[in-house]
């Protein structure tokens, strides 16, 4: 991947099938390229690889194999990874599983259903600053 497809690349975890293509959606129509991985082992598989960190990344707390907070750690753990944008996306409501995600270095956590528009407000706002 060049140095410019990665500055326009979003990686998307969502074991939902639905969900996945509505966020590959959106975000491909506000120009950014999607890499989505249905599955945690696949996710911690591609940001292991050692390639170029994409923009920012969104994750589903609940995934087969390897769960979110734990690609959060992962993802911090990569070279070159550490300041990447990291917004959670999950069903899980409880200020336990909010602070859990934080704490393990999330930079943001929205509840699903998410509004299309507040989600999309809030990776400009994390894209903006990460140029």
């Amino acid at each position: 991947m060049s140095t410019d497809q990665a500055s326009s690349t979003v990686l998307v975890v969502e074991d939902d099938e639905h969900i996945g293509q509505v966020l590959k959606f959106m975000l491909e129509r506000q120009g950014y390229q999607v890499n989505l991985f249905t599955d945690g082992l696949a996710a911690r598989t591609a940001i292991e690889g050692g390639g170029i960190p994409p923009r920012m990344a969104l994750f589903d707390v609940m995934l087969p194999y390897i769960d979110g907070f734990e690609l959060v750690r992962i993802t911090r753990a990569q070279p070159g990874w550490e300041t990447l944008p990291i917004l959670m996306l999950t069903a899980k409501t409880m200020e336990q599983d909010i602070v859990r995600a934080l704490d393990a270095g999330a930079n943001d956590y929205i509840v699903k259903p998410f509004q299309p528009n507040e989600l999309l407000a809030r990776i400009r706002r994390f894209l903006k600053d990460n140029k």
